[in-house]
């Protein structure tokens, strides 16, 4: 299995900025799995469905999923989690005069399930260097620098 990267960089605490910068870990993607790249890797999973059915359920699960939020359902999806509406409202001065108006957002909360359970424990971690220090060896690289000379501050 494919290990999770991870860079390390010197941060300044958000909710405490009067304290030292300490090193935090930076999650780096491996990339990204479009609805086609999903479907195909559900359909090698020993389904017994084609990829194209797979693509045109998942299209309408996105789209039924929307219509019931938007009715106010929570929608339970098994071990892979709940999603359900939320909203973001600006208060009123009372309850009397608190309006639809007040309600400026409106958004999808999610619970993972079960499947995701216990990642941490599951995960394989292995550190790389920053996207940063990574473009600046690739820019070396492409100007025919042999020796290149570059930090990763974590800015």
């Amino acid at each position: 299995m494919k290990k999770i990267q991870y860079s390390v960089a010197m941060m300044k605490n958000p909710v405490h900025p009067e304290e030292p910068r300490k090193a935090y870990g930076n999650l780096q993607l491996t990339g990204l799995v479009s609805t086609d790249e999903l479907a195909d890797h559900i359909a090698h999973h020993n389904s017994v469905f084609s990829k194209g059915t797979i693509v045109g359920i998942l299209a309408e699960l996105g789209v039924c999923m929307r219509e019931l939020i938007l009715q106010g359902y929570k929608v339970i999806l098994g071990t892979l989690g709940t999603f359900a509406p939320g909203i973001t409202c600006e208060g009123a001065l009372s309850k009397e005069a608190f309006t639809a108006q007040n309600i400026k957002d409106m958004d999808v909360n999610y619970q993972p399930g079960k499947s995701f359970e216990n990642l941490r424990r599951d995960a394989e971690f292995e550190k790389t260097t920053t996207r940063k220090a990574q473009a600046a060896a690739l820019k070396a690289e492409n100007e025919g620098l042999t020796n290149a000379n570059w930090a990763e501050d974590g800015d």
